[in-house]
């Protein structure tokens, strides 16, 4: 165990009650659903990925889902260290599941994250790290939206470490992208599982022994 975190400070108290009381969040609201996020003054990595999933929305738990399971192997964390809000800040596109879509999952709400990311991030002071995981993130927060495609995007991480590292989604469903690309497990993922390393002071973990 990593030992309980002090709450957030009265600034992020503040957002988050006007992220529930946000009008375009009204149905949500209505349903009792809360916004899923983490954040906390000392967070040292942030996790950007699209929204929340069905799953982890009823629960609110972010990443509860088999994708969670592989981030955590990605990043070579365990369950509490993933948790703990003094080592990683859990902020997504939107905030609420946007519902389900003829292929899978609805995008993320256009909007959310420029209104509500920028004041979110301000208040974390001590980042070292976001990594980006999946298209919508890549496209908003990297120059011009990254290479042309998510591919060519996550195979030139080395062009945004240290402070940023973009990754294809850990979803089940890309198993088949994974094994078209080597690459990603024998280069990407050490790589990045070194910075996760150094920004927490952490020792070597699970994937590399």
């Amino acid at each position: 165990m990593h030992g309980p975190a002090a709450g957030p400070s009265p600034a992020l108290r503040r957002i988050r009650e006007e992220i529930i009381a946000d009008p375009a969040n009204r149905d949500a609201t209505a349903a009792g659903l809360q916004p899923l996020y983490t954040v906390h003054p000392d967070a040292r990595i942030v996790l950007i990925g699209q929204a929340p999933g069905a799953r982890a929305q009823r629960s609110g738990v972010p990443w509860s889902d088999p994708s969670g399971v592989t981030l955590r192997r990605w990043l070579d964390v365990d369950d509490d260290r993933f948790h703990d809000p003094t080592s990683f800040a859990i902020l997504p596109m939107d905030f609420y599941y946007p519902g389900k879509g003829t292929h899978g999952d609805l995008p993320p709400r256009p909007g959310v994250a420029a209104r509500w990311h920028p004041r979110l991030l301000a208040e974390l002071p001590h980042v070292q790290l976001t990594v980006l995981i999946g298209r919508y993130a890549q496209q908003h927060y990297l120059p011009a939206g990254g290479a042309a495609t998510l591919t060519d995007t996550v195979r030139s991480f080395r062009d945004h470490l240290p402070e940023r590292m973009p990754l294809v989604h850990p979803s089940p469903l890309n198993f088949r992208w994974q094994a078209r690309n080597p690459w990603f497990a024998e280069e990407a993922l050490p790589a990045l599982r070194a910075r996760v390393r150094a920004v927490l002071g952490t020792g070597a973990g699970a994937g590399d022994r």
